[in-house]
Formats: structure tokens, C-alpha cells, sequence
């Protein structure tokens, strides 16, 4: 990373603003986001979402940042109140929501881009020289310092971060580009069903990351002109990036780990599936999210709680947990945990098997309950000698979500269903 003390990438910081896009529901993800917001979803233990481009922007020294909400956003702009609201204005630094509020239209957010073009007014009144747009729902650490050098000596209007990733991957679910021997991109295809195979790296193609870097003062003339296009869907993907490339210099970031040069870690966790493959790959011996990087920390908010507690050593009721991360306030009580995150105020009963699952927030595990392979969603009570996980068949049957890869999702209303429908 670069030095944070560079006058030169200070200077450009300061002369940055932030733009999360928070807005989305993330489908994907089921039942999981029925009511939050994807960048609000829970992860890695005590975390949001959220959480990740926050704490970037900090840590890259960019401190005028702009969080834009719409779908069910109440636990999110909780969150943000509580973790986020300490910055103070008159230092030149802020966090705020700004929430669709048709500031220039009878309509809601009608896409990312429309979604920036309907503050402009708050925009121009902090009058930076670039825009840092952001996606609100991925899980990485960046130096964004880093990436507002590249667009300003690359001498680029538009420059848009990427990574390679594999061809299956990105098939129908990233925006994919191609690029020539300077990094300049002259393709720009959103989520297609064949992106292009990168000539440098058969089985690879360029992704898209949802991060861009604009000119201010060309970005609002862009965005002013989509917004008198009727036919236009208003979204950078879609429209506002093909609409530029013959004309202008529009440059790709390869994110990269400065040290080694190897692609760096990065995952949108935008299905069950990635969703917890992400946390299990946290309770690795060497995970390749280093949560523990004290010099690029994470902040969040989190209630004061005690920490966690293990108890009974008995030769058949035993309180562990191995090759797996607790958080505080939790209380293991004769229960065995192995390869899972728990996450805060969760209670473990006697006799119960947690394995390779993810246990959201206030969950409560009942007496010789087994759960394998699962995500458990907040606060919920899994009753005495419950099975899930074990027999997909029987979870189906049950009304919980199991997922082409065998993860099992259960939520409140599904416990809820399932406990009327046997009265």
C-alpha cells in the first residue's frame, strides 16, 4: 500500500468524496435480506457489510463520505447512526445518509447512476474534484489512495477498479471489460453470459469490482445527459460506461496486492452460497482476510458485552469451540462448535453440535440440537434435539431454504411457520 503519509495522496483524498451505493436488496441472497439491505447483512463474526468500504475509506484517509439507502434501510442507517456519526463536519470530515428523497424527481432511486445524479446539489455544495463511487455490499481491504493516483497520472476521466476472475464466475454476474496493452478499456459488457477471456490468462476474464473514480465536473455532465434519456436504465453498468469509452479515456484499476502483485482478496457475497464460504474461509489458519491487520482495521459498531464464556468440562457434556471464531457475549454452555463463526449473544445448550455453520447474532441453540453446514439467521431459537443440515430432504420439507451447494438457510419466520403448522 502506499504510504498514508504521501503529501501527494493526501492531497488527493482530501480533495475526494465518497458515494456508497447501500441501496440494494441483494435477491440473491433469499430471505437472508427480506428485512435489510444486503450492505447491512451481518459477516465475519461482529461485522456489516457496510462495514468494509467504510472502514477503507478511513484507513486510505478519504473522510467526506456520502452512504446512499433505499431498500429497507432501517437497520442499516441504525448501524451507521451508532458506529458511524462521530466525525465532525466543522474538521472537515463527515459519514451521512442520503436516503432517496426524488430530490430532482417524482421517483425513487431508478439506478446507481440516478441514484448519484439525485444529490448532485449536495455533491457540488462540498465541491470535490473527484468522486469516489463506491458499492456498499463486497468484503475486501483497499488502499483507495492507490487507485486515485492511478486515475489522475493515467490523465483518465473515468477510471473503474477490477480484478480477474474466473470465466464461470463472472458469467452473468459481474460487469466484464477488455482492455488494451495500457490498461485503457474499449469494451464494456454488463453481467453477459460469455465475458471475454483475457489474452494473458486463458479462463480469466476482467471484472468489474463496482468502484469507480470521476472527474466531478464530468461525471455531472454524464450524468445530466442520462438523465433526459428516456430509454436509458440510469445505471453505470448498463448505460453510463458503454455511453463513454469510444470517446474518452476510460482506464481499469487492477486490484492487486501491492507486495506480491497477485490478485487480492476480494468477494461479493451475493448468494447464500458465497455468503458463507466467505466466513468459513475467515476460520482458516491463515485466512486471506486478515481481520487482524492492525495497521487496516475494520470498524463497526457493537454493544458492550462480556466476553465469551465456555462452560462444563464433564467427559459428555463438554463447552468448546475449535477452528472457529466467538464473538463477544456469547455463552457456550456443554455445547461443541467446530469450524463456524458465532456470532454476538449467541447461547449454546448442552449436548448440541455446531458444525461448519453460521450462527447470526442472538441465536439460540437448544439441548442436543445438531446443525451442519448452515446459516442460521438473528435471533433465532432452534428447540431441543432439532436436526438441520444433516438430511436436506427433511429440511426442505420443513420450509427451510437449502442451496445447490447443500447450505441450509434458516430464518425466524421459517421456525415461526413450521412451529404453527404443528399445533
Amino acid at each position: 500500500m502506499l504510504d498514508p503519509n504521501s503529501r501527494y495522496v493526501s492531497r488527493l483524498t482530501r480533495d475526494t468524496m465518497a458515494l456508497v451505493l447501500a441501496g440494494g436488496r441483494g435477491s440473491r441472497l433469499h430471505e437472508l435480506t427480506d428485512w435489510r439491505a444486503k450492505p447491512a447483512l451481518h459477516f465475519g463474526g461482529k461485522f456489516r457489510i457496510i462495514d468494509f468500504p467504510l472502514s477503507n475509506c478511513i484507513n486510505s484517509g478519504i473522510r467526506r463520505i456520502g452512504i446512499l439507502t433505499q431498500y429497507k434501510a432501517h437497520s442499516l442507517i441504525r448501524h451507521i447512526i451508532r458506529g458511524w456519526s462521530h466525525f465532525k463536519k466543522e474538521h472537515g470530515e463527515f459519514v451521512e445518509v442520503l436516503p432517496a428523497s426524488q430530490r430532482y424527481s417524482p421517483n425513487w432511486y431508478q439506478g446507481t447512476a440516478d441514484a448519484i445524479f439525485q444529490n448532485m446539489d449536495i455533491i457540488q455544495a462540498e465541491a470535490p474534484k473527484y468522486l469516489l463511487v463506491l458499492s456498499g455490499d463486497h468484503v475486501y481491504q483497499m488502499d483507495y489512495g492507490a487507485m486515485l493516483a492511478h486515475h489522475v497520472e493515467s490523465g483518465a476521466d473515468l477510471t473503474v477498479s477490477c480484478m480477474e476472475v474466473p470465466i464461470e464466475e463472472a458469467a452473468g454476474a459481474f460487469g466484464v471489460m477488455s482492455v488494451d496493452e495500457n490498461n485503457r478499456i474499449y469494451r464494456f459488457d454488463e453481467k453477459p453470459a460469455n465475458p471475454t477471456e483475457l489474452k494473458d490468462k486463458p479462463g480469466y476474464t476482467l471484472a468489474s469490482m463496482g468502484n469507480y473514480v470521476f472527474n466531478t465536473e464530468f461525471l455531472f455532465d454524464h450524468l445530466q445527459r442520462d438523465a433526459e434519456d428516456d430509454s436509458s436504465e440510469h445505471d453505470f453498468g448498463k448505460n453510463i460506461i458503454p455511453s463513454l469509452i469510444e470517446e474518452f479515456t476510460i482506464q481499469a484499476y487492477r486490484f492487486r496486492d501491492p507486495d506480491t502483485g497477485d490478485t487480492s482478496y476480494w468477494r461479493d457475497v451475493g448468494t447464500l452460497d458465497s455468503f458463507w464460504q466467505a466466513n468459513m474461509e475467515l476460520v482458516e489458519p491463515s485466512p486471506s482476510l486478515n481481520l487482524y491487520n492492525r495497521h487496516w482495521p475494520i470498524w463497526t459498531y457493537q454493544t458492550q458485552l462480556p466476553p465469551a464464556k465456555f462452560v462444563f468440562d464433564d467427559d459428555d457434556r463438554r463447552g468448546y469451540a475449535v477452528d472457529s471464531m466467538v464473538s463477544g457475549g456469547c455463552i457456550i454452555s456443554g455445547g461443541k462448535i467446530t469450524g463456524s463463526v458465532v456470532f454476538s449473544d449467541v447461547r449454546v445448550h448442552s449436548y448440541s453440535e455446531i458444525e461448519e455453520s453460521v450462527l447470526l447474532p442472538e441465536v439460540t441453540i437448544h439441548r442436543r440440537a445438531k446443525v451442519k453446514r448452515a446459516i442460521i439467521d438473528s435471533a433465532c431459537v432452534i428447540p431441543e434435539g432439532m436436526i438441520i443440515g444433516h438430511d436436506h430432504e427433511h429440511d426442505k420439507a420443513r420450509g427451510f431454504r437449502v442451496t445447490q451447494k447443500g447450505i441450509t438457510l434458516v430464518t425466524r419466520e421459517m421456525l415461526e411457520k413450521l412451529d404453527s403448522g404443528n399445533k
